[in-house]
């Protein structure tokens, strides 16, 4: 089944039931929206329609569909409309507020920075930032993961991004400000972006300050004329295609894009790893033995020795599918959208769920139970942890990058081990990213030799 410009009346689509006579499915869809998608696809399978305060929505579930979706032209299925809460955090101007022309250069850029050689370069940075971590552990104790890995990442991300000079002087004012912008990504603002009262602003500030920092280092690097194997340097020498360089705030709405689409992903993905792992020792064992052999083989980690573990990617890719960050995918209809006997009209907001998607029994078989063996499915819209088609999310490749560099250091040194029975530990969302619920203790000991 493919997209159709040509409107017709279609058949009914079925509503999601319990709307309310004030803000329709709103307030259910902003207390779990993973939890709601699932009961709408449940209820009235692979089309559903429902309310968010006035604005409809329609869930499309199913792997021909999400192609449908994703095959769609801008022109008909448009995401910067439907995703404009995402233009004050970026800046006017990069991505969702840039131009079509301009956004697709932008891009090119981004995906310039994540070139074979540069991501190999990434690979060791990651470990060494692990080791350096990790010195202040002792032999065993417990930790939170959620939080440790959160840290982590934005560390590990931060010294790829911006360099070793930025890293060794981060300070908490670079994460403070970070989570202010991560805070107005709510289910509300995917509403209405202008409705976030004083969050906007605290948003707001957050920008103009991260802005501020990240063109002081700019402009410390230009005045030194050093050159860096980082992606701020990428973003320093990118011309458009007319010639002209990449303004001060594109620069910094360009690192902040990057890290939107690689820190959240690496933090929530490596915290459902770690408790996985807990949760199946067989599997963390056979993995931690591949970890031993590449280390007793290679004395740097690289992206072609990661490569070489297997059972890590097979395993990172099961957390991904049961615990996908990205439960909403959304598009603004421009043009009426045709999928099958259905007709959606323009106004309307279409959704993918990677939450739903992943759950599907005939696409994979007992789809709770966590099976990092399980074969990968034929259809590659049936795997959509980062989204698919030209739109699929620019730091998929670095994200998963960064997860194995982790666990390979983590792995070398240490096990882990429960605090918590095994059901206490699930899925929540207090934004629209998925993540571990609190506490996510893990306990941790250190290998024997």
């Amino acid at each position: 089944m493919t997209a159709n410009t040509e409107p017709s009346h279609g058949a009914a689509i079925p509503c999601v039931s319990g709307a309310q006579p004030t803000g329709g499915h709103f307030s259910e869809f902003c207390d779990n929206p993973a939890e709601f998608l699932l009961r709408a696809w449940r209820e009235n399978g692979e089309v559903s329609e429902f309310d968010l305060n006035g604005m409809p929505y329609v869930l499309l579930a199913s792997t021909q569909a999400h192609e449908a979706v994703f095959r769609a032209p801008d022109e008909q299925l448009n995401a910067a409309a439907a995703y404009q809460m995402m233009v004050p955090v970026f800046g006017e101007g990069v991505q969702y507020g840039a131009p079509p022309e301009l956004e697709r250069q932008q891009l090119k850029i981004q995906a310039r920075g994540l070139r074979q050689d540069r991501m190999r370069l990434y690979a060791n940075v990651i470990a060494r930032e692990v080791e350096q971590w990790l010195q202040g552990w002792g032999e065993e104790g417990e930790l939170d993961m959620y939080q440790a890995f959160t840290q982590l990442t934005l560390k590990t991300s931060t010294h790829c991004l911006m360099g070793s000079q930025f890293r060794d002087t981060l300070t908490d004012e670079f994460a403070d400000l970070y989570h202010e912008l991560e805070s107005s990504v709510s289910p509300a603002a995917l509403r209405d972006p202008s409705a976030l009262g004083e969050v906007a602003v605290r948003r707001d500030r957050a920008r103009s300050r991260l802005a501020e920092l990240i063109n002081q280092r700019v402009e410390m690097r230009r005045d030194s004329d050093e050159e860096h194997p980082d992606m701020l340097q990428v973003y320093m020498d990118a011309r458009y295609d007319n010639g002209e360089p990449l303004s001060g705030d594109e620069i910094a709405g360009m690192v902040i894009w990057f890290m939107f689409a690689g820190h959240h992903t690496s933090g929530n993905t490596s915290a459902w790893t770690a408790v996985e792992l807990a949760r199946h020792p067989r599997h963390a064992a056979d993995i931690a033995t591949q970890v031993h052999e590449l280390y007793r083989h290679n004395s740097e980690l690289s992206r072609h020795a990661l490569k070489e573990i297997p059972s890590l990617q097979n395993f990172i890719m099961e957390v991904l599918r049961l615990h996908p960050p990205l439960v909403t995918l959304t598009r603004r209809v421009l043009q009426d959208f045709t999928y099958g006997s259905y007709r959606i009209p323009a106004g309307y907001n279409v959704m993918v769920s990677p939450y739903v998607a992943h759950r599907m029994p005939d696409i994979f078989a007992d789809p709770e139970n966590f099976d990092p063996d399980r074969p990968e499915p034929d259809n590659v819209f049936a795997f959509i942890p980062f989204g698919g088609g030209h739109r699929k999310c620019v730091g998929n490749a670095f994200a998963i990058l960064q997860v194995k560099a982790i666990f390979c250091a983590l792995l070398r040194h240490y096990e882990f081990s429960l605090v918590a029975p095994p059901e206490t530990y699930r899925d929540t969302m207090p934004s629209l990213i998925l993540r571990p619920s609190d506490p996510c203790l893990l306990r941790y000991r250190r290998r024997s030799a």
